[in-house]
């Protein structure tokens, strides 16, 4: 494990290193105190990883997950194709299993599925050459999520900007973290604000800790003091009173799973936030790749439930009596008519036109 016990505006906020066969992430349960990787060796160790939160945010969490199982396969031989497609399909539903919410892992496992099928008919000859196709497919993965949320900040941005009188700087509201460290790199939602703010058109932005697993506090204003952006933290209870005294332009959050009709499954207290704007006429926005959406006739979304001990415990110290029940959702889902638009790195769209005009554009790619 790589070590630093402080923090220093020096340090990477890369949540992912992959080079040459070799998967280390950051242990997010650490920051801010603690800036520390550790060295992925497989799937079984990416599952964990996820399942844990050691990483987390949709597209870190897909990210991480195909890239265990490209570890995995590095030194493995195989004499048959269905050996290797096994292996794969095996491999794969264990992976899903970690966290039931999060869509891209399974889109992304899809896409390796049929990969997969797709490289059968190269015949048991042409296996390793099906392991190697695998494994760079897996490693575009990378690449591509960073480009993807260049494209979503400055498209998010954009969207913004034309709402807002010219020559008024902006404040931003944000939740969770989808920043760097809930991606490959640049973030969704933090992303947006991080085009905003290279624009200089950034007077504020205001941050909600996320209860009960503080990824704002913990993670969001990390990268916030890393960027040297104008940023406040608040309590979740204080956003209300913060959108009604503060300026606030805009609200940006991300997405776990986005469905056909615009429905967002997003980290617990995000529906709070959008009824909040909706009351104050603050447009509500979603920022999330096209690989968060999932544009069949799914109507329902499964909600993790995560231990009591998240809300009792705080590093292990207990904060509220034993026995009292707890109820802890991960996520919550906001409605499509509460959402403004949703940011995606082919465009924003509202919720009502998403579905055919995200149809139209990647069908034709």
């Amino acid at each position: 494990m790589d070590n630093n016990s402080t923090c220093t505006p020096h340090q990477s906020l890369e949540a992912i290193r992959y080079s040459n066969g070799e998967l280390k992430i950051l242990n997010q349960l650490l920051l801010p105190n603690e800036h520390q990787y550790e060295v992925i060796q497989g799937i079984s160790d990416g599952w964990h990883a996820i399942r844990d939160m050691k990483v987390r945010g949709a597209p870190a969490i897909a990210i991480v997950g195909m890239l265990s199982l490209a570890v995995e396969l590095q030194p493995k031989t195989f004499a048959r194709m269905s050996e290797f497609n096994k292996f794969i399909r095996d491999s794969l539903e264990y992976l899903k299993g970690a966290r039931p919410t999060a869509v891209n892992i399974f889109l992304a496992c899809d896409l390796i599925k049929k990969l997969t099928d797709n490289l059968s008919i190269l015949g048991d000859e042409g296996v390793n050459a099906a392991k190697t196709e695998v494994i760079r497919h897996i490693e575009e993965m990378l690449n591509k999520d960073v480009e993807s949320n260049k494209l979503i900040g400055r498209h998010g941005a954009q969207a913004i900007l034309a709402r807002i009188p010219k020559k008024e700087n902006i404040n931003v509201l944000t939740h969770c973290n989808t920043g760097s460290l809930a991606t490959a790199g640049y973030g969704t939602a933090l992303g947006v604000i991080r085009s905003l703010f290279n624009l200089g058109v950034i007077e504020r932005v205001y941050c909600t800790e996320t209860r009960p697993y503080n990824q704002g506090s913990r993670l969001t204003a990390f990268e916030l003091v890393h960027d040297h952006i104008p940023a406040t933290l608040i309590t979740d209870s204080m956003a209300s009173l913060v959108m009604k005294t503060k300026g606030i332009s805009a609200v940006v959050v991300g997405a776990d799973r986005v469905l056909a009709n615009g429905d967002t499954a997003n980290k617990i207290g995000t529906y709070q936030l959008a009824i909040a704007a909706k009351f104050h006429k603050i447009p509500f926005y979603i920022a999330a790749p096209t690989t968060t959406i999932v544009l069949d006739d799914s109507s329902s979304i499964v909600i993790e439930e995560r231990s009591h001990k998240e809300v009792t415990q705080i590093k292990g110290i207990q904060i509220a009596p034993t026995g009292i029940d707890v109820y802890n959702p991960a996520f919550d889902i906001t409605p499509a008519e509460l959402i403004t638009g949703i940011i995606t790195e082919v465009g924003v769209f509202s919720p009502k036109e998403m579905k055919i005009k995200l149809r139209s554009i990647l069908n034709s790619k």
